[in-house]
């Protein structure tokens, strides 16, 4: 039986206002340099988990040693792996020119370190890693770091990258799928390190995980390459020595 009840009808007005944002300057720039490089380079990406526990514990008896030198973080062993692996995989530290249809491959390697800022994404250049040890890269990965959120970054110092490594810290998913920094033909994403029980072969046992994501221009650079690529990275980070072993 009717009693004379009806719903009231939902209160259907915003919580906020909305809002349109002009993209510009330095972000639309960004913008349209990942539309293109998303839209003109078929990527390829493999992730790998890597055990780092031995890695993590070099770092951290090298930060308690280190004086007045800057702070390792995981960047400055990354670098030095692209150093070491440069001599492995060239193919790797080079650009493509899709218009010329040629490869250069490049003897410097000249590290884009991705670095969020108050504006966006800035990608300034860590140049001749292969001249550098691990705290000389930990200074200059910071002072380029420093310069790019004051705005005073020069223009030499964020161009002619010829290999990327992106980070979001500990902010990193378990994966991601990083846009390829064109004309270069691979980047190295660093994903969010967490310590996970490893099967050892008899029990589990805690360890220091991280996931690496590389993505890869599948039109110079092949399946193959790209997973062994990867996993000569993670041989290194698990074994750290070999990063500084020639030969």
């Amino acid at each position: 039986m009717f009693d004379g009840w009806s719903p009231q009808a939902p209160d259907i007005r915003p919580t906020a206002p909305d809002e349109t944002i002009r993209v510009t300057g330095l972000r639309r720039k960004i913008a349209e340099r990942m539309s293109e490089a998303n839209s003109r380079i078929p990527h390829i990406t493999v992730v790998e988990e890597i055990d780092v526990t031995d890695l993590e514990t070099l770092r951290s008896k090298l930060n308690a040693e280190r004086g007045d030198r800057p702070k390792l973080t995981m960047l400055p062993f990354l670098t030095a792996a692209l150093v070491r692996l440069r001599e492995q995989h060239p193919e790797m530290n080079a650009h493509y020119d899709d218009d010329a249809g040629a490869v250069h491959r490049y003897g410097a390697v000249h590290a884009g370190i991705a670095t969020m800022t108050d504006t966006g994404l800035i990608v300034p250049v860590l140049r001749h890693a292969e001249r550098r040890d691990l705290f000389d890269t930990a200074a200059e990965i910071g002072r380029l770091a420093e310069a790019c959120r004051a705005g005073k970054a020069r223009r030499e110092e964020l161009t002619g990258s010829t290999i990327t490594i992106t980070s979001l810290g500990p902010l990193g998913a378990l994966a991601t799928t990083p846009i390829i920094n064109r004309p270069e033909v691979a980047i190295l994403g660093v994903n969010r390190m967490a310590t996970r029980p490893h099967w050892d072969g008899t029990r589990f046992v805690p360890r220091k995980m991280m996931n690496i994501s590389a993505s890869f221009d599948h039109r110079v650079i092949d399946g193959w390459d790209a997973a062994l690529f990867v996993n000569r990275i993670k041989s290194m980070l698990e074994t750290p020595a070999m990063i500084f072993v020639k030969g």
